[in-house]
């Protein structure tokens, strides 16, 4: 080792030649055609373009085109612009602690023409004619020529790599790479809303998007870029305090992902990826997701451009926010109230809202059945509730042969008069309500002890009875805890841990966010800290690596919701433990009083686990099942 060191200490200092400090660089801006397109891209969006248009070739590799109707560059400037640390979009250090535009380097230009052939196209918005510049990654030396241009810039890109096989090499096949290439046009096309935009690969149009003024066009978007799905299962929030806003559309808990490939966050309109962001988000979403799946969302957050930094990656991929802990707590209440808001009214008109209109099956005259009075539902009918025989109060038994056969009609037979007497109930305690009918309507039968079998103005509703109880009975739980100091006990041996210097800061830096869940932790040396009271949810052999995983999230957060989470992850098993269990038989009056505890509960789509409490099949997905109209 001391021999090849030897060499470079022996060196004098020199300035690096400008075609190697441009080939260093574009190892750090240009790693693929993607890299190309997104530095491309933003310097359109940064020039007031209103349509662009990107046409590439075998991936990008061979050629890439990005033409756009911006103000164009002047002609004395062509040639500036492919040198290095040029650029019209800051000129102080005032610009660039509030960088108001998605490009502000000054290299993307210079690091892309040194490593492929390149033609910088431009026509100046108050010039009459245009011009060219084209250079050759060799000598890096433009030539200047006219050239008919209409307003607006065109940059071609030929034959990337070409000078640098090595690096070439890395390139993966022509569909990885243009799979690439379109992820980062999806995320300049999902935060430009009044652009048009197109993709063109081979010849062969990939993408057209208008231009969007109003929401109904953004989520139309959204649906050709992410899916039908996403929208039809998503909510929209916006959300705007202390000077920061958040907007966008996250998917239900139940249209989750194997993998993070459906997660788009924008930062003052500048895709990113961030650490608080992402923590934010996990935790909003701790408590309803199923373990192992990741979330889908589409959000876009504001604020004044001086209390985040941009400058602090090369390919402007990541930020770094001012106020850190500020911004996670705002991202992480408003994600968490909005999932908390998904009620199943709102989830019911989430799941219908996008339905196709299809041709209407035709219609059916009520067949009665035998010993029956009156059909259990018509479309234009109350949903009736069937009243459970005061003599006989279980409907179902189990017959000889082992399975479920529904006893005689007397003891089902639905009753006219207690149907209205229960919708009489339900609008009296529901006012603002327009419908006769709950959204997961009225129960009609349990199946096989585990299912309750209900009916809405939609279709059929199923619940899981186990589930949808361990909601209701956990978040009841967590309200009855809130408002109250953690109970909490002093150790008989106060236990001391061994921790890094910064985690000893921190511990002092946040002591009340342990002291407000019941911790005493003080520190007694420069890398040592004791924990001399605990909460009594907790045994002894949990403190430690608690108090360990809490110190850690405040170094990189100065946030942690560990403790909370530990008391959490308690009584959701307090509250499966305490739940109504499978094969307990339920009366009708029991069922229906369950289904308005799920309407009236938090997160009750999702069990404490993460799984579905309920799902809808709506008249349109029943009659699929049954050819009905075909």
């Amino acid at each position: 080792m001391d021999n090849l060191k030897q060499p470079f200490l022996q060196r004098a200092i020199r300035v690096l030649s400008p075609r190697l400090a441009n080939q260093i660089a574009a190892g750090e801006v240009v790693e693929r055609p993607a890299s190309v397109v997104k530095e491309l891209l933003e310097n359109s969006l940064d020039a007031g373009a209103k349509r662009i248009q990107v046409d590439v070739e075998q991936g990008g590799v061979k050629r890439l085109l990005v033409r756009d109707d911006g103000h164009g560059i002047r002609q004395d400037e062509l040639a500036l612009a492919l040198s290095r640390h040029a650029t019209s979009k800051i000129y102080d250090l005032d610009e660039l602690e509030g960088v108001a535009s998605l490009g502000f380097r000054g290299e993307a230009l210079a690091s892309v023409s040194s490593v492929s052939r390149l033609t910088l196209s431009s026509r100046h918005i108050d010039a009459a004619d245009g011009w060219q510049a084209r250079t050759d990654g060799r000598d890096m030396v433009p030539v200047v020529s006219p050239a008919a241009h209409p307003v607006g810039t065109s940059v071609e890109v030929c034959d990337l790599f070409f000078n640098t096989p090595a690096r070439r090499k890395f390139l993966k096949t022509e569909k990885t790479e243009f799979g690439h290439l379109e992820e980062t046009f999806k995320r300049v096309a999902l935060s430009q809303w009044e652009r048009f935009l197109s993709l063109k690969h081979n010849g062969k149009t990939i993408h057209s998007l208008t231009a969007c003024h109003s929401q109904a066009e953004q989520e139309k978007r959204i649906a050709q870029l992410c899916s039908a799905d996403f929208i039809q299962q998503s909510v929209f929030l916006d959300v705007t305090h202390l000077g920061m806003t958040l907007r966008g559309w996250m998917g239900l808990p139940t249209f989750n992902r194997r993998q993070a490939d459906l997660q788009y966050f924008f930062v003052n309109g500048r895709p990113v990826r961030d650490r608080v962001v992402s923590h934010a988000v996990k935790q909003a979403y701790r408590d309803v997701l199923f373990h192992g799946r990741h979330p889908a969302f589409v959000l876009y957050f504001e604020l004044d451009p001086q209390g985040v930094d941009v400058n602090v990656h090369p390919t402007k991929h990541e930020v770094r926010f001012r106020d850190s802990r500020t911004v996670h707590d705002f991202l992480f209440r408003s994600l968490h109230r909005a999932l908390a808001e998904v009620t199943p009214e709102a989830q019911k008109v989430a799941n219908v809202a996008h339905v196709v209109p299809q041709q209407a099956a035709p219609e059916q005259t009520t067949m009665r059945l035998r010993d029956e009075a009156a059909p259990l539902w018509s479309p234009n009918a109350n949903p009736v509730l069937a009243e459970p025989s005061p003599v006989r109060t279980n409907s179902t038994v189990l017959d000889n042969a082992g399975t479920r056969s529904w006893m005689s009609a007397q003891a089902t037979r639905p009753s006219v008069s207690g149907v209205q007497e229960h919708i009489s109930a339900y609008k009296a305690l529901h006012p603002e309500v327009e419908s006769d009918v709950p959204p997961l309507g009225f129960a009609l039968a349990q199946v096989h002890g585990v299912y309750i079998l209900a009916q809405n103005t939609e279709g059929m509703v199923l619940v899981d009875m186990h589930a949808a109880h361990e909601r209701i009975t956990y978040e009841r739980m967590k309200a009855a805890m809130e408002g109250q100091s953690m109970p909490a006990q002093p150790v008989l041996v106060p236990a001391t841990l061994n921790v890094s210097q910064r985690e000893a800061d921190v511990a002092e830096e946040f002591s009340e966010v342990f002291v407000n869940f019941g911790f005493d932790i003080r520190r007694t040396g420069p890398e040592q800290v004791s924990v001399l009271q605990v909460p009594v949810f907790f045994g002894a052999q949990q403190v430690e690596n608690l108090v360990r995983d809490v110190l850690a999230e405040l170094v990189q957060y100065e946030s942690s919701d560990a403790i909370l989470a530990a008391r959490n992850e308690i009584l959701s098993t307090m509250a499966c433990h305490g739940s109504v269990r499978a094969n307990r038989k339920l009366t009708l009056p029991e069922m229906n009083s369950l289904l308005r505890d799920m309407e009236a509960t938090e997160r009750s789509g999702q069990c404490n686990h993460g799984r579905p409490t309920w799902v809808q099949l709506s008249m349109h997905e029943l009659d699929k099942l049954f050819l009905r109209g075909q």
